[in-house]
């Protein structure tokens, strides 16, 4: 459903589901506490955890949790890479809605271990998080389906789903290539998909 950037971003703040795009593949998204309705939509799996996007580095730091040592490493990859399609996955903070992690529901377990935390390099983006806050984020398409590249194809897939309208007839479309996954592991990074953008071996 195409509407303007005022409703769209007023129906973001209202729980209701959205996409835009991003550097990357355009983003599904929600409040992170509405998490579940993207694992409803998507029909994706338990265990695979959303990502948390946000306009600014500074709006993603409560949710994750380290030493002051690890903030510091954390904070130069952030200068170096951030805005862009680098995904970091940090000892995630109680502040993570468990929403974003539905297992923690079915293993009776209470802490979010990680979560992934990006800010993408994308004015229509930065646009939108400047205005709802950080969102609970992941690919726009069907649980093991390619990603979907353009806005006619997200609503196709997702009628429901708030996309912004555009004043051209020409499509917005993404980048085939996803982000770069990079896991903290506590003395150094662990790249669980490689994408753009690839880590300096002393970071």
């Amino acid at each position: 459903m195409q509407v303007s950037l005022d409703d769209f971003v007023a129906g973001a703040r209202a729980g209701k589901l959205v996409s835009f795009p991003t550097d990357t593949v355009p983003a599904l998204a929600s409040l992170p506490e509405q998490g579940a309705l993207i694992f409803v939509a998507k029909q994706r799996s338990q265990d695979k955890p959303l990502i948390l996007m946000a306009a600014s580095a500074a709006e993603l730091w409560s949710f994750v949790t380290g030493s002051d040592d690890e903030y510091e490493i954390w904070q130069q990859v952030v200068k170096n890479y951030w805005p862009g399609a680098l995904t970091l996955v940090l000892p995630a903070s109680a502040r993570v809605p468990k929403a974003m992690v539905p297992i923690l529901d079915s293993d009776n377990s209470t802490d979010c271990k990680t979560i992934g935390i990006r800010v993408p390099k994308c004015d229509i983006a930065q646009t939108i998080l400047a205005q709802t806050g950080p969102l609970a984020t992941t690919s726009a398409n069907l649980s093991g389906q390619p990603p979907l590249l353009t806005m006619a194809a997200i609503e196709a897939q997702f009628p429901d789903v708030l996309t912004l309208a555009t004043e051209s007839q020409e499509e917005i479309q993404g980048m085939a290539a996803p982000s770069t996954v990079a896991k903290w592991t506590g003395n150094n990074w662990q790249i669980l998909r490689q994408g753009a953008v690839k880590l300096g071996s002393g970071e």
